[in-house]
């Protein structure tokens, strides 16, 4: 990428991911830069495809869950191309790693609406709490318990009681009790991660 290239991209990334200053953004897409060279994805030449994607998920954040991960790709993934550019990767990491709570609420809703209708059905609840959660090798059927659980999280979010959670009612829930912000699944870096990931990137990163 030529100079003047990266410098238009700095500065414009430097007012659409705003967490972000320039050199902080400039840092980032050497990262990216540097993640994509090193992997043999079909889109290379522009971004990451899914599976390298989820490789950095799971070795700088620690994630593990597939279904969640395929979702925060999505999430990633504005144009739904199949494929995460700069633009998207910096913009991505703006609330992923530093998002005001309504940024966050608004991106852990966008992960858990499977089918992107809008809402978070029992059966979202469901697929996402059975997959996340360990399996316990016991007499009982696992997804009775599950069942239970998807009935407290509906007792607890669902404010309009109608069986399913809007948006507003993901928020509600989230602004009186923000331990329910990752309900269904991990979606977020954990504190530890993300720090570890920002010194690398900001501090190191720089000395290249």
């Amino acid at each position: 990428m030529s100079r003047k290239r990266l410098q238009q991209l700095v500065d414009s990334l430097g007012r659409s991911a705003k967490h972000f200053n320039k050199n902080e953004v400039e840092c980032l897409i050497k990262v990216f830069d540097a993640l994509v060279a090193k992997s043999s994805n079909r889109f290379a030449a522009v971004g990451f495809d899914r599976n390298s994607f989820r490789d950095t998920l799971h070795s700088a954040f620690g994630m593990t869950d597939d279904m969640i991960m395929d979702r925060v790709f999505r999430t990633f993934d504005r144009d739904n191309d199949s494929c995460i550019s700069v633009v998207e990767w910096v913009e991505g990491l703006s609330v992923f790693l530093r998002g005001t709570l309504e940024e966050k609420i608004k991106y852990c809703f966008e992960v858990y609406d499977l089918n992107g209708d809008g809402y978070i059905s029992k059966e979202e609840m469901f697929q996402m709490l059975k997959n996340s959660l360990l399996k316990q090798p016991s007499e009982e059927d696992p997804d009775e318990g599950i069942k239970d659980l998807v009935d407290i999280a509906l007792k607890k979010m669902d404010y309009d009681h109608d069986g399913k959670l809007s948006f507003m009612d993901f928020e509600k829930a989230v602004r009186d009790e923000n331990l329910l912000l990752e309900a269904f699944g991990p979606c977020l870096p954990d504190i530890k991660s993300s720090m570890a990931f920002e010194q690398k990137t900001f501090q190191e990163t720089r000395k290249l």
